[in-house]
């Protein structure tokens, strides 16, 4: 696949957060150019504006994944309403996936410990909870900024499903495996791996999550071949805690590049899904917004050609093509 240079220089007009890692996955450009670029999400752009709406006890909005005052039995606490993306959780998330230096969060991770409780229960930050996608979100954050996260890199193991998944619904005696859950463990856990180098457990527990998603092609039910559901082919940004091809797709490139091994080919139909999407003019599109509350929007409005899917989806087929090829 030859990536258009219209396309490319589309993609690097843009905020730091996303540039520097174009410059790295698609262009190929020297560490030199693409670590400079990545130092300045620090101080320019999402990333610092993000920053600056940390409160001086380390969390955002005043809550750990829900604002602190947050009406649970109120209009934005309606199915349809989405969820606030504003507290904790969700800024970490952000700062750390555009590559932020976990230098400029120094003390965050001992301010949340001091500070932060989950909503559930009042548990305290570093523990985790009993959401298997908060927790997992959890695991990486905190091997980014340094805090003991031991427990609940062990709380995984202990957690999986018989199917090999997890599903943030077992506290309700669920048995069976998710595949918005399983992913959003996945992620957690390679990300933590790749930090601290986890342990022969934990990686056994993520290549029997990842067994788990392969099976069903990433994409379809184990007995038919029919989508869970109509979220597996919609292509979103932020993906939030939201499934879909792409998402995955971008997790397995990100596995087979850890472990140092091929793709596995189950994630064809996958690939190809995420091949079908791509407009005529090389771009993907927002499908929509995920609703609920915001500091501010990272990427355009529904209809419109999205860089940051763009470059998710254009890396995906970079990867899987230039490795699959004859």
């Amino acid at each position: 696949m030859t990536i258009d240079r219209k396309l490319l220089d589309w993609m690097l007009d843009s905020d730091p957060a996303l540039r520097w890692q174009v410059e790295r996955d698609l262009v190929g450009a020297p560490p030199e150019v693409w670590e400079a670029t990545r130092s300045r999400v620090a101080t320019e752009g999402f990333g610092a504006r993000l920053l600056a709406l940390q409160d001086a006890d380390g969390q955002w909005a005043g809550g750990a994944y829900f604002p602190g005052g947050f009406d649970f039995a109120g209009p934005e606490a309606a199915d349809d309403a989405g969820q606030p993306w504003t507290a904790t959780t969700w800024p970490l998330n952000m700062l750390r996936e555009w590559g932020l230096d976990a230098s400029a969060l120094a003390g965050t991770a001992e301010k949340l410990k001091a500070n932060s409780r989950w909503e559930y229960d009042n548990l305290p930050h570093w523990d985790g909870e009993v959401d298997c996608c908060i927790n997992g979100y959890t695991l990486a954050n905190g091997a980014w900024l340094g805090a003991d996260v031991s427990g609940l890199a062990r709380w995984f193991v202990d957690h999986q499903q018989p199917e090999g998944g997890w599903n943030c619904e077992w506290v309700n005696g669920s048995t069976r495996s998710s595949f918005h859950s399983t992913l959003n463990s996945l992620k957690g856990i390679l990300y933590h791996e790749a930090a601290t180098g986890g342990s022969d457990e934990l990686r056994a527990a993520r290549r029997a999550g990842e067994e788990y998603l392969l099976q069903r092609r990433l994409m379809r039910t184990l007995t038919t071949v029919e989508f869970p559901g109509h979220w597996v082919g919609r292509f979103v940004y932020p993906f939030r805690w939201f499934y879909s091809v792409l998402n995955a797709t971008d997790y397995f490139r990100a596995a087979a590049l850890h472990d140092g091994v091929a793709p596995d080919p189950r994630i064809a139909d996958a690939i190809d899904a995420v091949r079908a999407a791509r407009r005529a003019d090389g771009t993907w599109e927002q499908e929509r917004r995920h609703p609920g509350r915001v500091w501010f929007e990272v990427d355009v409005p529904p209809g419109e050609p999205s860089p940051w899917l763009t470059f998710y989806g254009t890396r995906v087929l970079e990867w899987w093509d230039g490795v699959t090829a004859p």
